[in-house]
């Protein structure tokens, strides 16, 4: 069977988290209102603390893009992600999908995120396969549903092993990398979990469960962060 690394986005592959950076996109070019970011700010807080509804969350974000045209949409979030996202990829990370490549393991980006920031994302570190929140799309516009599970928790998990049984990939011999709590379903279900700049409540359980924990900065050397 196939060995896979799996990778978060937020806090991990970034050392930024990709919400305020986009809310801060959309308000300067006028696609957002103030009370947009507060919520925006509001729902993160409740991420950082592992107290995120991602189901109220969801509500929120499905309102704001119902209707919006899809096309232009990945369009404008290319252009974010080329001007405000890649600078905050981290080298040891890019690294480190470089090496799990060198020794033929299958890569995928594993987050709750979006395939409009995940594909250029994985397009310049080279992770081909992105397991993602999919939104729906029908006649080119977005309908405001998403697909179920959300990418999120223990979605993760669903998303994880459907991958995994489609690629015929061991996950027990297979490696994830976050930074989050929220993702400790994934990071249980992998023989392999690899914590990255770790909040306090992850830091706390990987000392306890003897995970590997790598503090990374973006003025790092490139060299890879944790070994496989």
């Amino acid at each position: 069977m196939a060995v896979a690394a799996l990778f978060d986005v937020d806090g991990t592959l970034l050392a930024r988290n990709s919400a305020p950076l986009y809310m801060t996109h959309l308000r300067r070019t006028g696609q957002a209102r103030r009370r947009d970011v507060a919520r925006t700010l509001f729902y993160l807080l409740q991420y950082k603390l592992g107290l995120l509804d991602v189901q109220s969350a969801m509500a929120v974000s499905m309102a704001w893009v119902r209707g919006r045209d899809e096309a232009a949409m990945e369009a404008d979030c290319r252009a974010w992600y080329a001007r405000d996202v890649r600078a905050y990829l981290f080298p040891a990370m890019v690294a480190q999908v470089a090496a799990h490549r060198a020794a033929g393991h299958l890569t995928a980006i594993l987050t709750s995120a979006t395939r409009y920031l995940a594909e250029p994302l994985g397009a310049e570190v080279g992770i081909p396969h992105l397991l993602v929140t999919q939104l729906v799309v029908r006649d080119g516009c977005f309908t405001g549903e998403a697909v179920r599970p959300v990418c999120y928790g223990r979605g993760k998990v669903y998303w994880a092993e459907r991958f995994a049984a489609e690629h015929d990939v061991d996950l027990a011999e297979s490696y994830f990398y976050t930074d989050s709590i929220t993702d400790l379903p994934v990071l249980e279900r992998v023989g392999h979990p690899r914590v990255v700049n770790p909040d306090p409540r992850l830091a706390r359980l990987a000392r306890q469960r003897g995970w590997p924990v790598a503090r990374l900065r973006l003025d790092q050397a490139v060299h890879a962060a944790l070994a496989i």
